[in-house]
């Protein structure tokens, strides 16, 4: 037998993912558009939910106060992803709810000044009122490094061997948010994640009028067969006696939305009343800010590979940092409980259904924006089960994990000082954050807990962010050992083209602002020049 050849041994590292039928610029027809922009719509429901349903009864909110809730959330998300898809980095990212801000909003629902409010709808305005305050002023540190190009600066520092394990744990990261919530409805998740693999990997070759149908909608046809699979069960009495744990992650009757939700009701800024502010809230909240440029950075590099474009250029990702901080303002404006940055799982969609066409996601942002107005309609939508959603999590956080480490193809792998990096982020990366929500869920706060408020939320929110942990390390390690003699090995060569907006002649086909404003400034695109 002859010796195998190398090139038949390894694959070439390669710019842009292959396979993709649409990218960025590239539209499927109208009606296909519109069918993915619902898909992309259904699956923002879940974190767009699932924050509410678990904040709003802390604030002693009732469920009228929690379709509100989720219907303002669902409106700012949709101009958020408009404002993103338009003028930020451009990628086809939705924009909507994050759980990295929910360590200090938690913290502002327990302080004294609210807990002892003995009317739960006072109580509720009341800590309404305090969270967006401290969204307001905290917004502007995103805005600040975005649009001060600060960002671009700091992102000099990064390789791609240093941005492996960040973009990994922006998917990796949630595991707590997959299988563990499948698991308390298993009869219900269980066949989804089977269900959703067969259509969209094993039958994705069959097709209806040369459209590869099942793997084009996985989902949504999905998500309709165990909808209604769910549906016959909490009809039929099999949740009946069940614990209350188990009839709320399991029957399609316990959300109470759609008796609740208005017809028709359009949000609008301060409906809750004129926010509150407080220095200590507003410290805590910056943490959970920064914790979403750092996922929400991870997140656009990854939706850059996904939709087959080239890696941002360092002025485009701050300027989309710099849009996600008016987001994080409008969200505090409008009062949607929760700061803004990139769905995780939106991203993972585009991986599976291999079309990353901007007109998709402005397409979805419309229907967040229609059915969020329309009350009724959307809460129909929003009483899915989250173990539906849980269990479609187990696929695209892992597709947008494995995204990151396909990043390891421009680096070499047989240095040990990248073996080192990449181990001992990554481990690290998952191992801190499991401690600290292992320590507060047993402890009932935070590992730190001194007079301080501000200064726990602070340190806990940081450390409680795989990606954030991972980005500390990997970046402090890649830019300390050994580094001057170790660029290619980093990846910096091909790296290095990328930085700037006219290091690669694709990238004024992908990121070009439109309505010809990149004329307007021009001096943004050599801000980074090196």
């Amino acid at each position: 037998m002859e010796p195998l050849k190398p090139e038949e041994i390894s694959h070439p590292p390669m710019d842009q993912l292959q396979g993709l039928e649409y990218c960025i610029d590239s539209n499927p027809s109208w009606g296909e558009a519109v069918a993915l922009g619902f898909q992309h719509y259904i699956l923002s429901l879940g974190t767009a939910v699932m924050i509410p349903t678990f904040l709003v009864p802390l604030m002693g909110g009732s469920d009228g106060d929690k379709a509100r809730v989720v219907q303002t959330l669902l409106f700012v998300q949709g101009i958020n992803t408009l404002l993103q898809t338009l003028f930020g980095t451009r990628l086809p990212t939705v924009i909507g709810a994050s759980y990295a801000y929910m360590v200090p909003i938690i913290s502002i629902i327990h302080d004294s000044a609210f807990t002892r409010i003995e009317d739960p709808h006072m109580r509720f305005n009341s800590t309404m009122r305090a969270v967006q305050g401290a969204l307001i002023v905290a917004s502007s540190l995103q805005i600040i490094l975005g649009y001060s190009q600060l960002w671009a600066i700091c992102s000099r520092f990064f390789s791609p061997l240093g941005m492996v394990p960040v973009i990994s744990l922006v998917g990796f990261g949630l595991l707590d948010r997959g299988f563990p919530v499948v698991g308390r409805c298993v009869e219900i998740g269980i066949p989804m994640l089977i269900l959703f693999v067969v259509f969209s990997q094993y039958l994705k070759h069959f097709q209806v009028r040369k459209l590869p149908m099942l793997e084009r909608f996985a989902l949504v046809l999905s998500v309709t067969v165990i909808w209604a699979y769910a549906h016959l069960l909490t009809a039929s009495g099999a949740y009946k006696h069940r614990p209350a744990k188990t009839q709320m992650n399991c029957r399609t009757d316990k959300a109470n939305l759609i008796s609740t939700a208005p017809w028709i009701k359009i949000p609008y800024p301060l409906q809750w009343g004129a926010p509150s502010f407080d220095p200590g809230h507003a410290f805590g909240m910056m943490a959970a800010v920064l914790v979403s440029l750092i996922e929400s950075t991870g997140a656009f590099k990854a939706a850059a590979r996904l939709a087959s474009a080239t890696p941002p250029p360092a002025h485009v990702l701050s300027r989309g940092i710099g849009w996600q901080g008016i987001g994080i303002l409008l969200s505090g404006l409008f009062g949607t409980l929760s700061g803004s940055a990139v769905s995780i799982e939106n991203v993972g969609l585009i991986g599976s259904t291999h079309v990353g066409s901007r007109r998709v996601i402005q397409i979805s942002a419309g229907f967040m924006i229609f059915f969020s107005i329309l009350g009724k309609f959307g809460a129909l939508f929003a009483s899915i089960p989250f173990t539906i959603f849980a269990a479609m999590y187990c696929v695209f956080f892992g597709l947008v994990g494995s995204v990151g480490l396909s990043f390891l193809q421009f680096t070499n792998m047989n240095s040990m000082r990248n073996l080192f990096i990449v181990g001992v982020s990554m481990f690290l990366g998952l191992s801190i954050p499991n401690y600290f929500r292992e320590y507060s869920a047993s402890a009932l706060h935070g590992p730190s807990h001194t007079r301080a408020g501000w200064f726990n939320d602070f340190l806990n929110t940081i450390f409680s962010s795989s990606p954030a942990v991972a980005l500390i390390i990997s970046v402090l390690l890649d830019n300390t050992l050994e580094y001057k003699d170790s660029a290619k090995d980093r990846g910096m060569p091909w790296w290095v083209k990328f930085r700037t907006f006219k290091g690669d002649s694709r990238n004024e086909e992908f990121y070009t602002l439109p309505f010809n404003l990149n004329r307007f400034f021009p001096s943004i695109l050599s801000v980074v020049e090196p």
